[in-house]
């Protein structure tokens, strides 16, 4: 029988370190093997079980993500760029599974990330549900099957107040999609911002627009306006456990694979129909 995987969690602290610890601890296949927080954290020394309401697991949670990532099988990553992208050098070293759910990460991040997946089995995504990665399949079998000239895309989100990157991580996992349907690079066509006299819209262009406030776990539409009709393909996030039960997956999935950097659609056997 296989040994249950050996999972760290870092983060563990935050609202969706909890809900990861509460999965995998109760989960078939996978248990806590550590769990990380930043420094100066009122989590330290505390068992991370009894922080996440399960009560002692024996698992204490630690600042030095070194000795957290020995003898571990895999990490699972929900934090910050700059965190994501030390743990992805460390994964490497330790040669074990990392997944990332970070979103607002920049070029360089993305680009350091990828160097450590030479070494390491990398699965990043900007949504780890199943989901949401459907519909950035849809979303881009729509693009690429209405034309640009006559058909306007528009990508709407809404998450909490507390949320601090905008676009967020799945938005612009769809506009992505959008534009790999239209043959085109999104860096080049989007729009984040209209404000005052804008003139018309440009054809070809893929627009965003953020909301924020409450506790909206996440909501997003992709707007596809033609002259007469409009086609809306939408998600609703109505529990973080879809986040996390995505990223036990998907380190489940990778614990065998070659060191590579991989995506959602990789996991859920959708890359090649995309």
């Amino acid at each position: 029988m296989t040994e249950p995987m050996k999972l760290v969690v870092v983060g563990a602290g935050g609202r969706m370190g909890q809900t990861l610890v509460r999965l995998i601890h109760g989960g078939e296949g996978t248990v806590v093997h550590a769990a990380v927080e930043r420094p100066g954290s009122p989590h330290l020394g505390k068992d991370i079980g009894e922080i996440a309401g399960l009560g002692p697991i024996g698992v204490t949670v630690t600042e030095d993500p070194l000795s957290a990532f020995l003898h571990a099988d895999g990490v699972v990553d929900f934090t910050s760029p700059a965190s994501s992208v030390e743990f992805a050098g460390l994964a490497a070293q330790a040669r074990i599974v990392h997944v990332c759910g970070t979103t607002g990460c920049s070029v360089d991040d993305d680009a350091k990330i990828a160097a450590a997946a030479r070494h390491a089995r990398v699965v990043k995504s900007g949504n780890m549900s199943l989901g949401v990665n459907l519909l950035s399949v849809l979303v881009k079998q729509a693009a690429r099957a209405l034309e640009a000239s006559g058909w306007d895309i528009e990508v709407l989100e809404m998450h909490h107040k507390h949320k601090v990157d905008a676009p967020s991580g799945t938005a612009l996992l769809l506009g992505e999609a959008a534009a790999e349907g239209r043959g085109i690079t999104l860096a080049d066509h989007s729009v984040r911002v209209r404000d005052g006299h804008t003139g018309a819209r440009e054809d070809g262009t893929i627009g965003f627009a953020t909301l924020r406030g409450g506790s909206v776990i996440g909501e997003h539409s992709v707007v596809i306006a033609g002259e007469g009709e409009i086609v809306t393909l939408s998600h609703s996030a109505g529990d973080r456990t879809i986040f996390a039960r995505g990223a036990i997956k998907a380190a489940l999935w990778a614990r065998d694979k070659k060191p590579g950097l991989y995506s959602m659609l990789d996991v859920l056997g959708l890359s090649q129909s995309n």
